[in-house]
């Protein structure tokens, strides 16, 4: 049988507590923001197919992932784009880290989207080609819908249109 020596022992410890905090860390729930922390992540106006628009700080949502990791998304004014674009085009969505968007992934970037009239979220890169199509779901519940809200789930946030969402969770 082999003897471990005392520094190996204190070496794999550490390795271990070290791995349970980043497990830990990565469980914590998401904390949706307001008020003046919302205002420090939103961006003032977003670029999107060569035009940039302002953003509707009114409809700007954003959730906090453990200390560091931001989703944010908001309406913005598309009265500047062509027709055919705003109908696809309602907002956009930044990701500093992979999620996963109703189980799709979704890589760490900045996009545009648009909800649907027929239960899907659409994901558009910045030049306006659909990366990503996801089912939403209808939550009848909702007492008060609004254009563009987030809320807690358990295993996330969702992104609210009205009554339809899409859960978006980190990967």
């Amino acid at each position: 049988m082999k003897k471990w020596s005392p520094n190996y022992i204190s070496t794999l410890l550490v390795f271990l507590m070290i791995c349970s905090f980043h497990v830990v860390a990565a469980q914590e729930p998401p904390t949706v923001l307001t008020g003046p922390e919302l205002s420090r992540v939103v961006p003032p106006g977003f670029y999107f197919q060569g035009l940039s628009a302002s953003t509707q700080m009114r409809n700007a949502v954003a959730a906090r992932f453990g200390s560091k990791r931001y989703v944010i998304a908001g309406l913005v004014d598309t009265s500047g784009y062509a027709a055919d674009v705003r109908a696809r085009y309602e907002g956009f969505l930044i990701t500093d880290s992979e999620i996963t968007i109703s189980g799709s992934p979704l890589a760490t970037g900045a996009y545009g989207f648009g909800f649907t009239d027929n239960g899907k979220l659409n994901i558009l890169d910045l030049a306006g080609n659909q990366i990503l199509s996801v089912a939403t779901t209808k939550d009848d519940t909702l007492k008060r819908p609004r254009p563009l809200m987030m809320s807690k789930d358990p295993n996330g946030v969702r992104l609210y249109s009205g009554r339809q969402y899409a859960l978006i969770s980190i990967k």
